[in-house]
């Protein structure tokens, strides 16, 4: 399912756009939030695909090898480890897999050449030399073999980003994502499981879908409010000079100290500040980190921050 990390990013770069439209609507940015969401759901649909495309083009070859008028040794008998591979049966047979993908109408079937140059990068890799011609293989290796397959081929592949890039603009900062996403959806996968085994959905729970919402909606309802504690602890500071996304990013953790109680302010602190580094510059981040610091313990004294359930994890100390 998608994170709430995810999310926040999301609304981030929504909230960003928002501003900088002179015809503001929050009805439809939300509306443009929740598409580049479902968009983060369509890749990890679409990069589950691309392992068994994998799969697929091994055996093309396979078939290939062994249609040659005077076929040698190793083209009779090949070696199918990979085409094998129990958790790509999984999949490919996988019904909640096939549906989405019916329904939405993701394919690899224009790129055959990406699909031939990962295959040999896969090919000349140790971890796929080790796991071919190893003595046996259980279902745990053949776990193994796609996380290392999606973290160590197609994460890393240039190519892989450049065409999601090209393809959609909303995959630009996602694939890192997704591959956790599929990552730990492979870690659940039981050797006894059939066609029906789930996969992640969209959102954990109905609680994340509204999270998502109310952040958005939040963060621009009370954005007097919001930028006006920024601007009382950045006294020191241009506000004209700092970085509009560093300004968001507060504005975001401070709507999150005030009007969500049930996530303690150091889980909001955590990801906000985590946010900086790839958003921001390490001294956006400092400045970032410094401001909210001094803004939460003011809001604590002026009794503004009220948590209650989870949201009350840390604060005693």
């Amino acid at each position: 399912m998608i994170s709430r990390r995810t999310i926040r990013i999301k609304v981030l770069q929504t909230l960003y756009t928002y501003y900088s439209t002179p015809e503001r609507s929050i009805s439809n940015s939300e509306k443009e939030l929740f598409f580049s969401l479902s968009k983060t759901f369509d890749l990890y649909h679409l990069l589950i695909q691309l392992v068994i495309e994998l799969a697929d083009y091994a055996q093309r070859r396979i078939d290939t090898n062994l249609a040659r008028l005077r076929p040698s040794f190793e083209d009779l008998n090949p070696n199918t480890r990979f085409v094998d591979n129990k958790v790509i049966h999984l999949l490919r047979k996988n019904r909640r897999l096939l549906a989405y993908l019916n329904q939405t109408k993701l394919s690899w079937a224009n790129h055959p050449e990406m699909i031939k140059d990962l295959y040999v990068f896969l090919n000349e890799s140790e971890f796929y030399t080790e796991y071919m011609n190893a003595p046996g293989v259980t279902f745990f290796d053949d776990k193994r073999l796609i996380e290392k397959i999606l973290n160590n081929i197609i994460l890393i592949s240039e190519d892989v980003h450049l065409l999601l890039e090209e393809d959609s603009i909303y995959w630009n900062d996602d694939i890192d994502l997704v591959v956790a996403m599929i990552t730990k959806t492979i870690r659940s996968f039981q050797e006894n499981a059939d066609e029906n085994q789930p996969l992640m959905p969209m959102f954990k729970d109905e609680d994340d879908r509204q999270f998502a919402k109310d952040l958005f909606r939040k963060s621009i309802l009370n954005h007097d409010e919001l930028r006006t504690i920024i601007d009382q602890h950045a006294s020191n500071w241009d506000l004209e000079r700092i970085a509009f996304m560093d300004i968001l990013i507060m504005q975001l953790a401070l709507a999150e100290f005030l009007y969500f109680p049930s996530i303690p302010t150091k889980v909001t602190l955590n990801e906000y500040i985590e946010m900086a580094k790839f958003y921001s510059t390490e001294k956006s981040r400092t400045f970032i980190n410094g401001i909210l610091d001094k803004a939460l313990k003011e809001l604590k004294v002026e009794n503004k921050v009220v948590k209650a359930g989870r949201g009350l994890i840390g604060e005693a100390e």
